[in-house]
């Protein structure tokens, strides 16, 4: 896709250096797998490798952006990648993934069926399944507000008392589909007119109180009292607090409009050497005791592995029903041109 052409071109040069060179005839009962940082329990890893006398790889990525281009640059030996939704969608019309053996996935019943509604580039689980539902909302210091009767909806960032104190993602989707839900329309719009109507909304309104764009540091600014108002992923900033102070501290919330999700996803790569490790170690996953590791770990709302709910011992940074109520993003194909130039426009613009 034409979108990813720079990001093609930046990785090009280094491609070669993107091979596992341990992965050969000698290693093949050693599963790789490619996911985000932090993402994976590794008691669950050294469990797998119990379970199934192997060994298990793992390197990690810090977007799908850098995962994809590593992919397509020509990287080869993994065998499991956790990409986010519209991701997913990209690789299958690519031809980049290969079918699940279903008879493998004996807890293919364990899955949310409500979940995999809103995974419609694969509701039957082909060739993805979900990994977890991670939400953005927004994050109040509730230490540090002047007036505690803010706004629960976007409109809180054009509230004056954060001014200076605010920050919303680095993120174009994420912050310009904020925009679209605030004003009423689908956060996955490709319309002039309604993309038009939340960049008027970010400029005129948000961007006034916003010390900076900030997909990463946010977390700790929060913590250190710098920031008293994120939009991001709740994660971030609950990592970075510590848990005696969580009720004190943070108030979540969902804005009542909804806001932006990601389904992240088990896939197996096309050429994935070792696929039938691959197969048991989704169904090992997804093992309603092993999934409960994952979400207290994480303190993920339990909505895409249900059962597991009973095998959990801590509470979730948020109620399971916020979730429900957030929107996938969507591939939105070439049209995503268009929040690319929006994006400048708001990031450099006046």
């Amino acid at each position: 896709m034409k979108n990813f052409a720079k990001i093609f071109a930046a990785v090009a040069l280094t491609a070669s250096l993107f091979t596992l060179s341990s992965c050969s005839k000698k290693n093949a009962n050693t599963l790789y797998i490619y996911n985000w940082t932090y993402y994976t329990p590794d008691s669950l890893l050294r469990k797998f490798e119990k379970e199934f006398n192997c060994k298990v790889k793992m390197d990690n990525y810090a977007t799908c952006d850098e995962m994809y281009a590593k992919l397509r640059a020509g990287a080869k030996g993994y065998d499991l990648v956790v990409p986010s939704n519209d991701f997913v969608s990209i690789m299958l019309k690519q031809g980049m993934l290969r079918e699940l053996d279903q008879s493998k996935f004996t807890n293919r019943d364990k899955i949310n069926p409500i979940i995999l509604e809103k995974c419609d580039y694969d509701p039957e689980m082909k060739y993805a399944v979900p990994y977890a539902i991670s939400a953005t909302g927004i994050m109040v210091n509730k230490t540090k507000v002047t007036n505690p009767n803010y706004s629960r909806s976007y409109d809180i960032f054009a509230d004056p008392q954060f001014a200076g104190h605010a920050t919303m993602m680095d993120e174009m989707r994420e912050v310009i589909g904020c925009a679209l839900a605030y004003n009423g329309y689908d956060l996955n719009s490709t319309d002039d007119a309604e993309l038009d109507a939340a960049y008027k909304t970010i400029m005129t309104d948000w961007k006034k109180n916003l010390t900076k764009f900030d997909a990463e540091g946010f977390g700790k600014s929060f913590a250190s009292g710098d920031f008293w108002l994120c939009q991001g992923y709740p994660e971030i900033v609950f990592g970075e607090v510590d848990e005696s102070r969580w009720e004190e501290t943070i108030d979540f919330f969902i804005p009542e409009e909804g806001g932006p999700a990601t389904c992240d996803s088990f896939v197996i790569l096309k050429d994935a050497p070792h696929y039938e490790l691959a197969n048991e170690f989704i169904n090992f996953f997804h093992n309603p005791e092993n999934y409960a590791v994952f979400i207290d770990e994480f303190r993920y709302p339990c909505v895409v592995n249900l059962e597991a709910k009973k095998y959990t011992v801590k509470p979730g940074m948020y109620p399971d029903e916020q979730a429900y109520a957030c929107v996938l993003k969507q591939d939105l194909g070439e049209d995503l041109d268009k929040y690319h130039e929006l994006w400048q426009k708001i990031r450099f613009g006046d």
